[in-house]
Formats: C-alpha cells, structure tokens, sequence
C-alpha cells in the first residue's frame, strides 16, 4: 500500500482497555516461582481480581507466597490448587515442561487456565492442552504478556492498516545474560531449557504478530554442552514476501529492540521491545522521526496487569480464546519454535 502524500503519518492511539476496569475474579496461582510473584503483584496492584489460593509441592512455600501477598489459602498440592472451589482460573508458572501436565490438571477439574509462555514444550503438546479446552468449553490463554500491552496494540493498528505501507521486514532480538550462572532450569533439558523458549519466543510471536504464519523458517544455533540452545538466529519469511530476522541468547546481552519496516516508513520499538517501557518511534524513508510514543504505565499498574484482565474480560463474556492471543497463534508460534528446535538439534527428554 502506498499512502497519498498530503497525509500525515502519525502513530495510532491504543485500543487497549485500563485494566483496573475489567470485571474482578478469583485467581489461584499454580507453582510460587519468579514470575508467579510478577503475575500476583500485576493483579493485586492493577487489576480488580485478586489471587485467593496458591499452590506448590512444598506447603510452606506456598504459605510464604501467601504470607507475602496476602493470600488466604495456601495449598500443599497442585491437586489441591485446582480443586480449590473458591478459584474461578488457574495461573499456570511452572517450568516449561510442567505445562502441558498441569494445564490439564486443572482443566480437568473445570478450571480455564492461563499458561506461562512459552505455552508448552511443543506444538502436540498444546494441541493437547487446547483440544481439552475445547472439549470442556474453558477458556484457554498462552500468557505471552507482550501481546495484551498497549503499545503492541500500536503496531498492530499500523500493520492493519498500512500506515508503513506494504511490510518489507522484521527484526527483533532479545539476549540477557542468563547462563552459566542464571536459573539452573535454563541449562537443563528435562526441564526444557534453552534461550529459545524462554527468551527467543518474544521475537517469535512479535514476527508472528506481523507477518503471520511464516512460509520458510531458516535457523542457526549454539549448544551448550547439555544439549539446549544458547544462542539461536532465525530467518523467517512472511506469506506477502516480507523478510524476519530474529535473534535470542542467553549467553550475552542484546539491545532487545525491534524493528517493523515498510516501503513508506518503519517502526522502532527501544528499550527491550517486549516490555511496558518500551517506546514506539515512527520514522519516515529519510530517517526522520516524525512521531513517538514513549514508553511506561501508570504508576498503579503493571506489565502483567493487561493479561490478566483480559483474561477476566474473556471468561466473564463465556469466551474460550482470547482475540489479542488467540489459540492459532499459540499454535503457529510453537510450530516455529518446533522447526527451529529440529534444525537446531534441541530435543527434550521424553518428546
């Protein structure tokens, strides 16, 4: 798409709804860890639910957890968790492997889940967790927080819409320093270890989220002794011709920033592209910024706090999916990731 010359190129407002306006429920949270605490932090201080039970194999962790955030229930199970009839929606933090199982243990009880990124070690594993959404009519959302923030709803309005005119390229990288000496899980296989499904999957659904389903998928990566990735480059093409090329490591750090350009202009995306803080510049063919959208949030709201409302927004109107993270999505990006494991050569104990 070309765009007349007479109109001016501004970024769009977000659509995205405050969530300190969707309807309240009750969250159970499903294993204490790191990014529980970011996820129960996120829905007491921005959101109108509140988190009533937590669960872990260890009871007094879970009271910690609870201690902390002020939690009622603590539970020494996950069994426990799930069975909690005080819980309207289960959280789902455990490692990567654990997902596919404990999804099911709460769907089976009748509970809609929210799984941590990535949704799970694979895509059979997810048509899994998905099939059996459908078939008890839960809703069923992959917790890819990046994709319920506002200025994610920016680029999508601009790639809807042909602000940049036709899309041309991608580029998204995202390194932390997080081995040798960072979480023990990120080096093991058992537990589905690697940069790509921790850190890689941002880049892989920001691509996603722009280009759609890719049509080739090109990949290239460093092993760590054990056998998961530490450094993975991947090239993917989209179905109108346009090029991505994303990148994650867990080895260094990256300037985890993003870049969507168009035939007419480009999107910037600086200060780790996936995050709140990120901020949205529009620059024109001749490197000039012609509008910026800078990052945060308000101070009473988190990252976090989008995906969870979304979440209470869906299951209150009886919905199975989320739009902003729909389950094809889901499916597509761990296709993705699947592709590039295989060419890689990361394979997980039991897969």
């Amino acid at each position: 798409m070309t765009l007349p010359i007479d109109v001016p190129l501004r970024l769009p407002e977000p659509r995205t709804p405050d969530p300190r306006d969707a309807p309240a429920i009750r969250w159970g949270v499903l294993a204490p860890g790191g990014i529980a605490h970011t996820f129960a932090d996120a829905v007491a201080v921005g959101t109108a639910s509140s988190v009533v039970a937590v669960g872990s194999r260890s009871l007094d962790r879970a009271k910690d957890f609870a201690d902390e955030f002020a939690i009622p229930r603590a539970h020494g199970s996950y069994e426990d968790l799930v069975a909690d009839p005080e819980v309207d929606a289960v959280y789902v933090a455990s490692p990567h492997s654990e997902h596919r199982d404990h999804a099911l243990l709460a769907l089976e009880e009748g509970k809609p889940v929210l799984v941590e990124k990535a949704f799970t070690r694979n895509a059979a594993e997810a048509r899994e967790v998905l099939a059996a959404a459908e078939e008890q009519h839960l809703l069923a959302v992959e917790a890819m927080w990046s994709r319920f923030l506002p200025h994610y709803d920016v680029v999508r309005h601009v790639v809807e819409t042909g602000l940049i005119g036709e899309l041309v390229a991608v580029f998204a990288d995202h390194g932390q320093r997080l081995y040798p000496d960072g979480p023990a899980r990120l080096s093991q296989p058992e537990l589905a270890g690697g940069a790509l499904l921790d850190l890689g999957v941002y880049p892989v659904s920001f691509a996603d989220l722009v280009l759609g389903a890719p049509t080739s998928v090109s990949a290239h990566g460093t092993l760590t002794p054990l056998g998961v990735d530490a450094t993975t480059t991947i090239a993917v093409s989209g179905a109108g011709g346009a090029q991505g090329l994303l990148s994650c490591t867990m080895a260094g750090v990256t300037p985890c920033t993003a870049v969507v350009a168009g035939t007419e202009a480009r999107l910037e995306l600086s200060g780790a592209f996936y995050g709140a803080g990120s901020t949205v510049r529009l620059v024109d063919r001749h490197n000039e910024t012609i509008d910026e959208r800078a990052g945060g949030l308000p101070d009473d709201v988190r990252g976090f706090s989008y995906e969870a409302a979304e979440f209470a927004r869906c299951l209150v109107a009886g919905e199975t999916e989320s739009p902003l993270m729909p389950h094809a999505t889901t499916l597509r990006v761990m296709e993705t990731m699947d592709e590039v494991r295989r060419q890689v050569g990361v394979v997980y104990p039991g897969e």
